[in-house]
């Protein structure tokens, strides 16, 4: 594979989540021999979204506008507060129809062996937002891996020192799953979380 072009897209690809060399040399050669109109639609698609899209002043949500839909419709409870690490969280989230608060994405989380610090992911806008007068709960919700506990230990701790009530997402058993089959990790957060 000695073409430039076909290089750099085999490359582009890789930068993908998840994707090797070898998935990313398989997109480029179906894009290129079956599916052409398909490559141009993703390249325009790419272009639009790279002109189009930037961070919601108030959340930090990918939006067109400004202010994104989610935090300027006036139905939304303005004293619910949820912190998100990522878009796709937020969006995950929404899906459910359960939560009609507010949200606030902190575009990671912190990852000491990543370089990753409370600077980089927003917790300093993260403080401004929800101790704006209107909120009164903040929602921990990132994930509950390492780093997630990590940064919501750090999210809770720097908003309960201001006198923020901060709850954090339960943790628990699949629904429809049997217990023999979950991890002892999962169980043991089950029983303490019980109610």
């Amino acid at each position: 594979m000695a073409e430039p072009s076909l290089n750099a897209l085999v490359e582009a690809l890789r930068r993908l989540p998840g994707v090797g060399v070898k998935s990313a040399q398989r997109m480029a050669f179906h894009l290129l021999q079956h599916d052409r109109d398909g490559a141009a639609r993703l390249a325009a698609a790419l272009a639009d979204s790279l002109e189009k899209i930037r961070h919601c002043e108030r959340c930090h949500t990918f939006s067109e506008r400004t202010i994104c839909d989610t935090c300027s419709d006036p139905s939304r409870d303005a004293s619910l507060l949820c912190v998100v690490e990522t878009p796709a969280d937020q969006a995950a989230l929404e899906r459910t129809g359960s939560y009609r608060g507010l949200y606030f994405v902190l575009m990671g989380r912190v990852s000491p062996l990543d370089g990753v610090s409370v600077a980089d992911i927003g917790v300093a806008p993260l403080l401004l937002r929800a101790l704006d007068g209107a909120v009164q709960e903040v929602i921990v919700a990132t994930s509950f891996t390492a780093e997630g506990e990590a940064t919501a230990h750090v999210v809770s701790e720097a908003l309960r020192s201001r006198g923020m009530k901060v709850t954090r997402l339960a943790r628990g058993v699949p629904a429809g799953s049997e217990l023999e089959y979950v991890d002892l990790s999962t169980i043991a957060h089950a029983l303490v979380d019980r109610r």
